[in-house]
């Protein structure tokens, strides 16, 4: 799920006319500093993270004037939640709480709809007072049960004009959750401010993911449940995933650095989520730090399986390259194996790879993905479904421990010296390169014999056998064709595929 930050839920709030502090955001402590004196000095600092516990970690500072606020911003900007650092604070003015209550719309899976969660005691804490939490049921459509809503805050000690601004709060999060397509909105503490006057204090808002594209206005970058601010290599992968429909690509970064004791930071690339994270608690306990989550699966084509390991293969400090997945994927394994072996040889490798690829047609991925070994320094090695995730981090540790080469230093993919100059044809996403000078009989049978019908002989040199247009889609077909290509000894096709962002 898509999480927006607090200012951003209280935005959303604000406009359904519920009540929220006045603040803004401040990005740098002359901002913050800023911020303070227009709202009179004395004021609220929090760090903007998609986190609970915020004052625990020291992300909350209740401030008397604009310089403690401008040094409370400096203190927060950077500060690490989790692994990712904050680049955000909201200045928001101080408001007399009288008392704190509690307000969530979420979708209870279970019943299949929406359902409210009150609570006469908010604040800190408040999951561990759960079961007085009341849950009211809501429909699709109109919203809470008013008849419940109504009972419920008649027999609490609200005063009767407290218990219509309740009311009407709760309607108003349910409407912003309905308008945006949330599968949450909480606002905890729901003020009652010692005016009278109830105040969304503090917000979370989570927008279901596949509503994101619909929702524009809300400037969500990525329609993915992260627990951080979006990095540049996600951002660049979520691209990747948005332009190409075939198969899944999930991506995203874990760490930057091998925890202490650590063995290293290993690359991971899996395929299958069930199967993925099996072989992350094998990699896991074999030693390793894990640099990022990555996820191929669902018949993903050629290209897309490139484009994600040379995304996790611009992540530096790497030790080594280790995927596995479920093992059991009816998909045809080779088209991955295609993908890696072109990234490994593009970035001539130099760190230890072991891959697992278990499924349909896994002896001849195996096949593929070990003669890449041949043409970079790397050792790669290929295993099956019947190797478990276990053995193969045991026999990947054996490799990075007998490795002399030193960690993985990102770098720009090479090219063959014909790619500007050859004959060219554009393809969705790059070009297709074919050195028609080098193309005797022997490299023309090869491009015809590996080239899925694109191209025939002519007057003894490759020539397309389809139109430009049909060509266009055939990345992975294309993709095959160099590989094998290359594998003969006849590197005449190169297929250069655009990341944009990476390149």
């Amino acid at each position: 799920m898509a999480r927006l930050h607090e200012f951003e839920g209280k935005r959303l709030l604000s406009g359904r006319g519920l009540e929220v502090p006045r603040g803004s955001i401040a990005c740098s402590p002359d901002e913050a500093e800023a911020a303070a004196i227009a709202l009179g000095g004395a004021c609220v600092v929090k760090v903007q993270a998609w986190t609970t516990g915020r004052k625990a970690l020291g992300g909350v500072a209740l401030v008397e004037t604009a310089r403690e606020a401008r040094h409370a911003a400096a203190r927060m900007l950077g500060m690490q939640v989790g692994n990712f650092a904050v680049d955000r604070v909201l200045v928001e003015e101080r408001v007399e709480i009288a008392r704190e209550l509690f307000v969530s719309m979420y979708i209870d899976d279970a019943a299949r709809a929406p359902r409210i969660l009150l609570s006469l005691s908010g604040g800190s804490g408040v999951e561990a007072r759960g079961d007085a939490a009341m849950r009211l049921e809501c429909d699709p459509l109109d919203g809470v049960n008013e008849a419940e809503l109504a009972g419920v805050l008649r027999r609490s000690d609200l005063s009767e004009p407290e218990r219509e601004a309740v009311a009407e709060a709760v309607r108003q999060v349910f409407a912003v959750a309905r308008a945006h397509e949330a599968r949450s909105v909480e606002i905890n503490p729901l003020a009652i401010l010692r005016d009278g006057r109830v105040v969304a204090a503090d917000c979370r808002v989570t927008i279901d993911d596949y509503a994101v594209f619909r929702h524009p206005d809300l400037g969500i970058e990525i329609a993915r449940e992260l627990d951080h601010p979006p990095t540049v290599l996600e951002r660049i992968a979520y691209r990747v995933e948005q332009a190409d429909h075939r198969g899944t690509f999930y991506f995203a970064q874990l760490n930057t650095k091998p925890e202490i004791g650590s063995k290293g930071l290993v690359g991971f690339h899996g395929a299958g989520g069930g199967g993925s994270m099996m072989s992350m608690d094998a990699i896991t306990n074999a030693g390793f730090t894990i640099a990022n989550f990555c996820d191929t699966s669902g018949n993903p084509s050629a290209a897309k399986v490139y484009r994600a390991a040379r995304i996790i293969l611009s992540q530096p400090g790497l030790c080594g390259y280790f995927g596995s997945g479920s093992g059991v994927a009816s998909q045809e394994q080779f088209w991955s194996a295609y993908g890696l072996a072109k990234a490994f040889w593009e970035l001539n490798l130099d760190i230890p790879v072991v891959i697992r690829l278990g499924g349909n047609a896994e002896d001849r991925a195996v096949e593929i993905l070990e003669s890449v070994g041949a043409t970079v320094p790397a050792t790669i090695e290929g295993y099956r479904k019947d190797d478990p995730p276990r053995k193969i981090a045991d026999r990947f540790a054996a490799l990075v421990a007998g490795s002399v080469r030193g960690e993985w230093r990102s770098r720009r993919a090479r090219v063959p010296a014909f790619v500007g100059s050859a004959r060219s044809y554009a393809i969705n996403g790059g070009t297709v390169w074919l050195d028609e000078a080098s193309c005797d009989a022997e490299a023309t049978a090869m491009v015809v014999r590996h080239g899925a019908g694109l191209f025939d002989s002519r007057e003894g040199r490759p020539a397309l056998a389809v139109g430009e247009d049909e060509l266009r889609s055939k990345d992975s077909e294309l993709i095959a064709c160099e590989v094998e290509c290359r594998r003969g000894g006849r590197p005449v096709v190169f297929v250069e595929l655009e990341i944009e962002g990476l390149d």
